[in-house]
C-alpha cells in the first residue's frame, strides 16, 4: 500500500498568506466579540432609551449570524471545538466519497471523446516534431541516445533467437515468391518503356569491339582455315573471309545503332516479347527459375555472406556507440535534421501525422480513462487530509473568513429589520 501523500507548505507566498489568514481570523473573532459585548451593553441600557432596543436587536442578530458562519466554516474542515457534532469535519469525513466523485467527474466531464478530440485537434503535433528534429543539437542528442541503445538491441537480437527467426522467415518468404511472373512483368515493363533498345545498342557495341579485336579475328580465321579445302588455303582465302565477315557484321551493327527504326529493332522487340510471354506462361521456364532460386538460397556461401555482413555491421555499430567513429552518429543526426526539414515543408504529411496521432491518443484516452479515474481516486484517498486542509485554508481560507464578516453584517441587518417591524406592530 502506498504511503499517504504529503503537502509541504513552502511555496512562495505561503508564509505571507498564512499570516494574513491568522490576522483575518482574529479580526472576525474580534467582530464577533464586539457584537456580543454590544448586545450586552445595549440590553443593559435599554431602560434608558428605546433606541438601545434597535442596537440590541442588531447586535444580537449579528452575533448569531457570526456564530453560525463561524460554525459553517469550521465544520467544513474540522469539528468545532473538537466536539463530535454530526455533519462536521465534512472534508475529512467524506474523503473516500469525494475521491470517488472527483475521479468520476474528471472521467465523465474532462475525458469524454468529443472534448478530448477537439483539444487534440488544436495541437499541431507534426509542426512540433518538425521543429524538434530541425534543431541540430536535439537531433544530435537523439542520434547519440539511439546509438547507445543499438549495441544492446543487437546483442538482445542475437541471444533471443530473433535473428534465427527473422532469417527463417525471410528464407521462407523468398522461397514462396514465384519469380517467373515477377521476371516477366519486369521485362515487359522494361520493353514497354523502351529501355531494351539501349541494351541492344550496348550489346551491338560490345560485339563490334569484340569482333574487331585481333585476338578474336585470329580465332575466327583459325576456325575457317580448318574448314577450307587445301587449294583455298594456298590463296589465303581464310583471311579474306574473316575480313569480309567482320566488315559485314560491323557495318550491320552500325546500321542498326544509327537507325532507330531499323527492322532488326522490331525483330528484337518481337523476340523479347515472345520470350516474356513464354516466361510468364511456360511451366518449364518457371520450374527452371524456381530451381535456380532454390539452389542459390541453399548455397552455404550465401549464409556465410549474410553472417559476415551482420558481423561487420555489429562491429561498426559498437565502434560508433563507443565514440571510436562519429560517422554513423553524424549521418543519423543529419538524417533526422533532414527529416525535420522535409516534414516542415510538407503540410500534407504533417496533417496525416496529426490525424494519426489524434486517432491513437483518442483511442488511448477512451480505453484508459477509467484507469485515470481510479488513479485520481486512489491518490485522493491516500492524501494526508490534515496537511491538505492546511494548504486549502492558506489559499482560500481568507475568503472563507469574510463569510463570517458578511454573516455578522447580514444577520445584524436582518435582526434590525425584524425588530423594526415588531416595534411598528406594537404601535399599530
Amino acid at each position: 500500500m502506498s504511503l499517504p501523500a504529503t503537502f509541504v507548505i513552502d511555496a512562495p507566498g505561503d508564509a505571507a498568506r498564512a499570516a494574513e489568514l491568522r490576522r483575518i481570523k482574529w479580526l472576525a473573532t474580534l467582530v464577533l466579540a464586539a457584537t456580543l459585548l454590544l448586545f450586552i451593553a445595549a440590553k443593559a441600557l435599554l431602560h434608558l432609551h428605546p433606541a438601545f432596543g434597535f442596537v440590541a436587536a442588531f447586535a444580537e442578530a449579528a452575533t448569531i449570524g457570526g456564530l453560525a458562519d463561524w460554525y459553517a466554516v469550521v465544520a467544513l474542515f474540522r469539528r468545532p471545538l473538537g466536539l463530535p457534532i454530526p455533519h462536521t469535519a465534512i472534508i475529512q469525513g467524506n474523503q473516500h466519497r469525494i475521491a470517488d466523485k472527483l475521479g468520476e467527474f474528471i472521467e465523465v466531464h474532462f475525458l469524454e471523446a468529443a472534448p478530448v478530440e477537439a483539444k487534440l485537434h488544436q495541437i499541431d503535433f507534426g509542426a512540433f516534431i518538425a521543429d524538434w528534429l530541425r534543431d541540430r543539437k536535439r537531433s544530435g542528442d537523439l542520434a547519440r541516445f539511439v546509438l547507445r541503445l543499438l549495441p544492446e538491441a543487437v546483442s538482445a537480437t542475437e541471444t533471443s533467437g530473433l535473428m534465427t527467426f527473422i532469417t527463417r522467415r525471410i528464407t521462407t518468404q523468398l522461397m514462396s515468391i514465384d519469380l517467373a511472373p515477377l521476371a516477366a512483368g519486369t521485362l515487359r515493363g522494361f520493353v514497354r518503356d523502351g529501355r531494351h533498345q539501349g541494351l541492344l545498342d550496348d550489346i551491338l557495341r560490345a560485339l563490334h569491339q569484340t569482333l574487331t579485336q585481333a585476338e578474336t579475328m585470329a580465332v575466327i580465321r583459325e576456325k575457317i582455315r580448318a574448314e577450307l579445302p587445301t587449294l583455298l588455303k594456298l590463296y589465303r582465302a581464310d583471311k579474306f573471309l574473316v575480313n569480309r565477315i567482320v566488315a559485314s557484321a560491323t557495318a550491320f551493327f552500325d546500321e542498326v545503332r544509327s537507325d532507330p527504326k531499323h527492322p532488326f529493332r522490331g525483330e528484337f522487340d518481337r523476340m523479347l516479347l515472345s520470350f516474356v510471354d513464354r516466361l510468364g506462361s511456360d511451366k518449364t521456364f518457371a520450374d527452371r527459375i524456381d530451381g535456380l532460386k532454390r539452389d542459390l538460397l541453399a548455397r552455404p556461401e550465401l549464409g556465410e555472406l549474410a553472417r559476415n555482413i551482420w558481423s561487420n555491421a555489429r562491429s561498426f555499430i559498437e565502434r560508433s556507440a563507443s565514440g571510436e567513429t562519429q560517422v554513423l552518429q553524424q549521418q543519423l543526426a543529419r538524417m533526422l535534421v533532414e527529416a525535420g526539414e522535409a516534414l516542415a515543408g510538407d503540410s500534407e504529411l504533417r496533417a496525416e501525422i496529426n490525424q494519426g496521432l489524434v486517432a491513437v491518443l483518442r483511442t488511448v484516452v477512451a480505453e484508459q480513462k477509467s484507469g485515470v479515474s481510479s488513479f485520481i481516486s486512489d491518490q485522493v484517498k491516500a492524501w494526508d487530509l490534515g496537511q491538505l486542509i492546511k494548504l486549502i485554508e492558506i489559499n482560500i481560507g481568507k475568503d472563507l473568513q469574510y463569510i463570517r464578516f458578511n454573516g455578522s453584517l447580514i444577520g445584524g441587518l436582518a435582526g434590525l429589520v425584524l425588530y423594526s417591524l415588531e416595534y411598528l406592530l406594537r404601535w399599530l
